[in-house]
């Protein structure tokens, strides 16, 4: 019996494994499939494929193969990032970032204040912009570091993160940036960014999960967070994940060929859909900046709406979407981000983020759009969580017949 298709929305959770990707992990699961640090052939001949695999993803984002370290995912380097600038400078003790992190950044800065660190969690406006007059007015003399994403994992917004660089440059300031979100969506380029720091994550660009990157500026001080052997320079100790390191390269190389064009009609169609919500669901509002932005990303909140019981009701019609960042699912707080934009508690949890892929069609686009204007109508019509409760337990008899 063949699989109902699915209509994925959450890619800045994760991203499919692409079918290029699978085959480049494939040998080294099978014939080779020793330690490369072991002194024999069959350890050995694994030092080409890692050292290859550093230069497809060095020239993923501009930077020196020397520059860049595998780390198991994005929490991991950015975590790996803001400690060593701490350890590397102990005589500072600041740090500076925003209210609208990643919780990988923000849960990291707020174990680092329980040790004694300051941190700056810097306010957005409503649209999720930064105010840079405040930023720099932020910065003190003991600030080891500042680490600041480069897009929104939640609304899709842009940082100017270079505008931050240069600043920082001029006040001796380390600077990292979370760059998760953006391969195969924005350029990147480290010099051109002007970053000390940047950490990527695999699985944002269909790779496998439990692999990521991080790239540190030659002549930056560095100081590992995992202890070990010496592997990865000394920079990361643990024995190299081979398979999911060839796979991040292959996936870079993907990354890499997107085209401007394939950028464009992405955008395009984010924002028919858009478009088209703001016209068939009355009270709906884009949350964030509409540009600049990542051209996959829109946040929607449909008032009225507990966002979790909509996600509900969309998975039964296999489309799936999420409301709000995949590592704080679960939480019962409103999101963080929106409510740093000053969204209210309703009207953060009434809040959809859709994230497309270049996987994504016009046809699936038109399928949500066939549903999502009926079930946000009978969710709102349902005006006492029993009402609520019965249409739930309604949708899923009819899905389940």
């Amino acid at each position: 019996m063949t699989a109902p298709k699915s209509y994925y929305f959450d890619s800045n959770a994760t991203t499919s494994v692409a079918p290029e990707v699978v085959q480049a992990m494939l040998p080294y699961l099978t014939e080779q499939w020793g330690n490369p640090s072991s002194p024999y052939r069959l350890g050995k001949t694994l030092v080409g494929p890692i050292e290859r695999a550093r230069e497809s993803v060095a020239a993923l984002i501009g930077a020196d193969s020397a520059e860049i370290t595998f780390t198991s995912c994005g929490t991991e380097s950015i975590n790996t990032a803001i400690t060593s600038c701490l350890y590397t400078q102990p005589e500072k003790r600041h740090i500076v970032t925003t209210a609208v992190e990643h919780s990988a950044t923000k849960n990291c800065c707020a174990a680092l204040e329980e040790r004694g660190y300051e941190v700056t969690y810097l306010p957005v406006n409503r649209d999720g912009s930064l105010d840079l007059a405040l930023f720099e007015q932020s910065l003190r003399a003991d600030t080891a570091v500042v680490s600041i994403m480069w897009a929104n994992n939640e609304t899709g917004v842009l940082f100017p993160i270079a505008k931050i660089a240069a600043i920082c440059r001029q006040r001796g300031i380390f600077i990292h940036t979370d760059a998760v979100q953006t391969p195969g969506k924005l350029k990147i380029d480290v010099n051109a960014l002007g970053v000390d720091l940047l950490s990527l994550s695999a699985h944002k660009l269909h790779g496998p999960k439990g692999v990521g990157l991080l790239y540190v500026r030659k002549g930056t001080p560095f100081q590992a967070l995992i202890i070990g052997g010496h592997q990865e320079e000394g920079n990361r100790g643990g024995t190299e994940n081979v398979p999911y390191i060839a796979a991040f390269a292959r996936a870079a190389e993907l990354a890499r060929a997107v085209t401007d064009e394939s950028k464009q009609k992405l955008a395009a169609l984010r924002d028919k859909l858009e478009a088209e919500i703001f016209a068939k669901i009355p009270n709906s509002t884009r949350n964030g900046a509409q540009s600049p932005r990542l051209p996959n990303t829109t946040s929607i909140a449909f008032a009225g709406v507990e966002a979790e019981a909509l996600l509900m009701l969309l998975d039964q019609l296999n489309i799936y979407a999420s409301s709000g960042s995949a590592c704080t699912t679960g939480s019962v707080a409103p999101s963080h981000v929106l409510t740093a934009m000053g969204l209210n508690a309703a009207e953060a949890r009434s809040t959809i983020r859709f994230s497309l892929d270049y996987e994504t069609t016009e046809a699936d686009v038109a399928y949500l759009m066939s549903h999502l204007p009926g079930v946000v109508a009978e969710l709102r019509a349902a005006a006492s969580p029993r009402a609520l409760a019965r249409a739930l337990k309604a949708r899923s008899v009819a899905v389940a017949v």
